[in-house]
């Protein structure tokens, strides 16, 4: 039987394509055309990471806004007939956050992933045990989650089934293959939901969505579309708590998540573009499988030492990785990225491999907090493995352009000797400034991991800490730093569930 389907209408704000968008998410037209992909590459194998800042970017994040019940598209526009359980739900306006306030968690960043102090567990887990205080919006929205955690593919796989069969024109925005990328949709939009209570923590990850996703197309009039998927989806998965109530909970929730990404996105279109093009200028294959790419970008591209940015190949169109920049901003406007090609990684292998220069790639916008603090004298104490040692050069530069004279202490870990196909630059770096310690940490010899070697020196009270490299990596760099008695609000990283998700 065929349910009433559940409409949206676009938000109020809207963000008119920048000159430099495309205007629809497609493939640019380069300046020298790019090989086709040779035919023994296998599409639909998805790309993993044992090492390096190589890690999916999200798929398209529109999020649904306020429900106004407009017309909604025919069901049988697509190859599949998909019902839409559930009850129409009632006509709502958007509504302010909820003023009370549950306990912030960190939020795990979609699509930009966020520089954090500790790893956060996913979404579904978090949601097996609602906090007991709450707005009653946020208390709907948890019991939801709970019902549909155990349960999660089902959810997921009907949610992209209701939205590619009612709306089969926003298919285009997605990558062709999306085994490894499916999830990350909806579990941004139920992270955010379950957030609802905690406005200053949500309101700065839902922006850094709306920014970000800018380089999809992603518009407007795209919003209601999946709005009204994901009321479909949960209304269904969670029929034995569903209710009218529950489902205004839910819509309420939406208008305000939807409105903060669009608004983010129209506010950061008068300042900045929606991607960049770049034009690889050197390519220097360092080892047979890690390549260190320098690109010059058509028009001025503003960055932090420390932040990294989303990478998209013409080779595989709509499929965008993280890759940190290797340098502090440079006076030529020169931009440089340490890749590793890892075993199926689509665009790692691209650019290590394929590319060469004069081809043109798409860079995102820049972004992450990894950042040196320069109104404090801290010391630094940096652990880089494999290609993580690119942000670690990049924030040692930076100290070093701003005449600090802090002590920086870099660990570079690596399997073997020839897995330290960098030390030759940080050691030059080490020769130039005597604020700088560089040790190699090379596990095959000393049988030591990265982050065990830490604890031989030190001592490290006085210092901020900054990891780059695998997952594994990170967490025990983490523990070990917890260990020796460095807080948490002074050790930065990469999102680990970020870079877990990258090698699954």
């Amino acid at each position: 039987m065929l349910e009433a389907r559940h409409t949206m209408d676009a938000p109020t704000t809207t963000s008119a394509d920048s000159g430099t968008s495309g205007g629809g998410g497609d493939w640019f037209t380069p300046r020298k055309n790019p090989t086709t992909a040779p035919a023994g590459d296998t599409a639909g194998t998805p790309d993993s990471t044992a090492e390096g800042r190589e890690h999916p970017d999200a798929i398209p994040t529109p999020a649904p806004p306020a429900v106004q019940h407009a017309p909604s598209p025919a069901a049988g526009s697509g190859p599949t007939t998909v019902s839409s359980p559930g009850p129409a739900p009632t006509t709502l306006t958007p509504t302010p956050f909820a003023s009370t306030v549950a306990p912030p968690r960190p939020l795990p960043e979609q699509g930009i992933p966020a520089q954090e102090h500790a790893p956060v567990p996913p979404s579904g887990q978090a949601a097996t045990a609602p906090a007991e205080e709450g707005s009653p919006d946020a208390l709907l929205i948890r019991r939801t989650m709970a019902e549909v955690a155990p349960i999660a593919d089902k959810v997921t796989s009907y949610f992209y089934a209701l939205l590619f069969v009612r709306h089969p024109d926003l298919r285009s925005l997605f990558p062709a293959a999306m085994d490894t990328q499916r999830d990350r949709l909806l579990r941004a939009l139920l992270t955010a939901a379950e957030h609802i209570d905690n406005k200053d923590v949500l309101v700065d990850y839902l922006q850094k969505l709306g920014r970000g996703h800018r380089k999809y197309g992603t518009r407007p009039e795209h919003y209601p579309a999946v709005g009204e998927c994901l009321i479909g989806a949960l209304s269904k998965y969670a029929a034995g708590v569903w209710n009218a109530e529950m489902e205004a909970a839910w819509i309420r929730a939406y208008t305000t998540i939807s409105q903060v990404m669009i608004d983010a996105a129209a506010a950061d279109e008068l300042r900045a573009p929606a991607w960049w093009y770049a034009e690889i200028v050197t390519h220097d294959l360092r080892t047979p499988d890690v390549a260190v790419v320098t690109v010059r970008p058509d028009q001025p591209y503003p960055f932090l030492a420390g932040q990294y940015t989303s990478v998209e190949t013409p080779w595989w169109p709509r499929i965008w990785r993280h890759y940190s920049f290797a340098s502090a901003p440079r006076s030529d406007g020169l931009l440089s990225f340490h890749v590793k090609a890892v075993p199926a990684g689509w665009v790692s292998n691209a650019l290590v491999h394929r590319a060469r220069p004069g081809d043109i790639i798409r860079l995102g916008p820049p972004a992450g907090s990894m950042t040196v603090d320069h109104t404090t004298d801290n010391g630094l104490l940096c652990l880089g493995g494999g290609t993580g040692i690119a942000p670690i050069k990049a924030l040692v530069e930076d100290v070093a352009e701003h005449g600090d004279r802090r002590s920086v202490e870099v660990f570079y870990g690596a399997r073997t000797d020839h897995d330290l196909y960098d030390i030759d630059t940080m050691l030059r770096l080490q020769q130039t400034h005597p604020w700088l310690s560089v040790r190699a940490i090379i596990d095959q010899q000393a049988h030591l991991q990265l982050p065990d070697a830490i604890r031989t020196y030190g001592p490290w009270d006085q210092f901020d800490a900054y990891l780059s490299g695998p997952p594994g990596m990170i967490r025990s760099g983490v523990d070990a730093l917890r260990d020796i008695g460095i807080p948490s609000d002074r050790i930065r990283h990469d999102s680990v569930e970020e870079l877990v998700a990258a090698g699954s």
